[in-house]
């Protein structure tokens, strides 16, 4: 009745807890871009659903896995993420059952929220040094990732790939866990591909990057986490985030003010 679809690149010390988080599902589908460490000898360790493809893009790489899954539903999860146990009988009620939303949806009727749903959004812990971040923007952090095979698929974008569902969407009160960057190091790193991309995505979209995005949206983007979500009361961490996703957001608008002047998405 499962399948779960996970893409994977040099993830060797995540992806096992990953596999064994959900290694209850009745499929799981490995799409992997030519991993040059033990990723793939692992997945094969629980899956004989293991495909190679050259990088085309998160969302490209996720639909591909997608449609290799064969069940009804499909739950998309990312390497260095886990489903808990809770999770899981979650997951396994909605699937057996087809439920509606078991908590009513925002702005949503309880009639409507009652009917059928096609996808559901999952709340996600997101953990910074192994550190749960409780505020900042990252809690609940609802994502779309189970949902009915015929109703959804990734929508194209550089970065920050989402589901489209074609129906009704619901969501569940049990968390993924998202083991996300290990330190600063990690993150800044990880942010010079990511600011990238989010600039190409930008200059698609045909916005424009000005002096004043650069001088301003990085404080705005620091004053939005630590103040107004919050991000105060995670203490240290709550000051270290705010402070990177504002140095992320001056090199994503200094990137398309960039891109704009030479007329290209590189």
């Amino acid at each position: 009745m499962l399948s779960v679809a996970i893409i994977t690149h040099n993830e060797e010390e995540n992806i096992r807890e990953a596999l064994e988080s959900v290694k209850w599902a009745d499929e799981i589908v490995v799409v992997d871009s030519f991993s040059t460490d033990r990723t793939v000898e692992i997945c094969r360790e629980y899956t004989d659903k293991v495909y190679s493809f050259e990088w085309a893009g998160f969302s490209e790489q996720k639909n591909k896995a997608v449609s290799m899954t064969t069940n009804p539903w499909i739950l998309v999860l990312d390497a260095d993420e886990r489903v808990t146990k809770e999770l899981k009988e979650e997951i396994l009620n909605v699937v057996k059952n087809a439920y509606p939303s078991p908590i009513p949806l925002p702005d949503t009727s309880g009639e409507e929220a009652r009917g059928r749903v096609d996808g559901y959004y999952l709340p996600r812990k997101n953990y910074f040094a192994r550190r749960w971040i409780k505020h900042g923007g990252w809690w609940p952090d609802y994502t779309l990732r189970l949902f009915r095979r015929e109703k959804g698929s990734f929508e194209a974008r550089e970065v920050h790939e989402s589901i489209k569902i074609i129906g009704s969407t619901g969501y569940l009160e049990n968390p993924i866990e998202h083991y996300t960057y290990k330190n600063v190091d990690d993150y800044l790193k990880r942010m010079q591909t990511y600011s990238t991309l989010a600039a190409k995505e930008l200059l698609k979209k045909g916005c424009k990057g000005s002096i004043l995005d650069i001088i301003f949206r990085p404080p705005a983007t620091f004053f939005k986490m630590f103040f107004l979500q919050l991000g105060i009361l995670d203490g240290i961490y709550g000051i270290i985030l705010a402070y990177l996703y504002s140095v992320y957001t001056y090199n994503k608008y200094s990137k398309l003010r960039k891109m704009q002047k030479n007329n290209n998405y590189e």
